[in-house]
């Protein structure tokens, strides 16, 4: 019998690019369109109307191969996002305001979560998991903000710039390095079993921060300034760049983490330079979020399940969106009106903090891969982190104002 792997990927781009282009019409994100894909090819939309084609094309015997390169597309993904993570201009100037900002808006949804657990759990919570773990996972996948959707949200409206932009962006920055280290000790928390596994995996992170951050980054830094003066990495950087990469991303796995944690620190070390950012986008970020990214929402998809839209589940997501989106917007204002800023901007900051998008669908794989949550919360959670970034856009235009808006649009045209 022939394997469907060719087959799958023609399916899966398919889908995923013409919902990407359907969603971008409507003024949201391309990845918004391309995680609502995913769910589209799983048993809720595909399998629920026509069965027999559906297994047919994604037997469960074949779907090592797209685990393999949903793998391989993440730990690239996250590779970028690390290298690309840095202060924006202006924020070491406000770093007060965005250090209110990321405190608050991480501190309201987790602490919303943890009061909401107790009803969760029993509902949620696979069998054997304990509720500490449970509690402690959901606060977090509630607190993230992903950085690289706010990124491109406020670049395609002209406000990467702005006051509102740049203070965004340096909250998500600082926001998403501290909710990335809560999840790795919540992940080797079940992993590891409990106290003892934590302190593992909290010594084999430092150890590997250490040696990335004392070995690797001078000595990359050297590599590149040596062979790749003008940012254009060759084909043997490029490959010195991939070794270490996916070395760390291997790391990581051998302490019962995740590999994107290992790919997000190498990024990380990488220096700030821009025409090596570009060199790396064109190169890696271009066939992990063509290519590889969309097999990821479609396996994520395939992981999904209708119970999660009947009966008692439907109050229990009502919840969830409840404390998600209030805790980020409410805690990001207060954090940019403790600053100084005024209520208008204070909560286009807040509904900028609100985006979640494909950083909470990794955590949520994270999370569904450790056991942490079963198919019902990863689909009520990846609902939550679809709706919480379709509202982006439209919040963000009625905090901004109408000027802000109408700019917003033109913007959107150019695209």
């Amino acid at each position: 019998m022939h394997s469907p792997l060719l087959l799958q990927l023609v399916v899966i781009l398919s889908v995923a690019r013409l919902c990407g282009l359907l969603l971008k019409r409507f003024g949201q994100p391309a990845v918004i369109g391309e995680m609502a894909a995913g769910i589209l090819l799983g048993p809720i939309v595909f399998g629920a109307a026509l069965p027999q084609a559906h297994a047919a094309l994604f037997p469960a015997d074949s779907l090592a191969g797209l685990t393999s390169l949903s793998t391989l597309g993440l730990v690239l993904f996250m590779f970028v996002v690390g290298a690309e993570l840095r202060t924006p201009d202006g924020v070491r100037a406000q770093l007060r305001a965005a250090g209110w900002v990321s405190a608050l808006s991480v501190v309201l949804p987790f602490g919303g979560s943890l009061a909401v657990a107790p009803w969760l759990y029993p509902q949620l919570a696979p069998a054997g998991v304990g509720y500490w773990p449970f509690a402690l996972f959901l606060a977090t996948a509630m607190s993230i903000t992903a950085f690289p959707v706010l990124a491109r949200i406020l670049k395609d409206r002209g406000m990467t710039r702005s006051r509102v932009g740049q203070l965004a962006l340096g909250s998500a920055a600082i926001a998403d390095a501290a909710t990335w280290i809560g999840l790795a000790l919540v992940v080797a928390l079940v992993g590891q079993g409990g106290e003892g596994g934590v302190a593992r995996a909290l010594i084999g992170l430092l150890a590997l921060t250490a040696l990335v951050f004392g070995l690797l980054k001078p000595l990359y830094a050297w590599l590149l300034r040596t062979h790749a003066r003008d940012g254009e990495p060759s084909a043997m950087v490029l490959a010195a760049l991939l070794v270490g990469l996916l070395s760390c991303a291997a790391l990581t796995e051998w302490l019962d983490l995740h590999a994107v944690f290992g790919a997000f620190v190498f990024g990380a070390c990488l220096p700030r330079d821009d025409r090596l950012l570009h060199a790396l986008t064109a190169r890696l970020e271009h066939v992990a979020v063509v290519l590889l990214m969309p097999i990821f929402f479609a396996l994520a998809g395939l992981r999904t399940t209708g119970d999660a839209f009947t009966g008692t589940a439907l109050a229990a997501m009502a919840v969830i969106l409840v404390v998600a989106v209030t805790g980020k917007i409410v805690g990001g204002a207060a954090g940019a009106r403790l600053s100084g800023h005024d209520w208008r901007d204070s909560f286009a900051t807040g509904a900028l903090m609100n985006a979640r998008g494909l950083m909470e669908l990794i955590v949520l794989k994270v999370g569904l891969d450790a056991g942490l949550i079963g198919p019902q919360a990863f689909t009520m959670l990846l609902a939550m982190a679809i709706l919480t970034t379709v509202m982006t856009g439209p919040l963000l235009g009625l905090f901004a104002g109408r000027a802000q808006a109408a700019g917003d649009g033109l913007a959107r045209n150019r695209a």
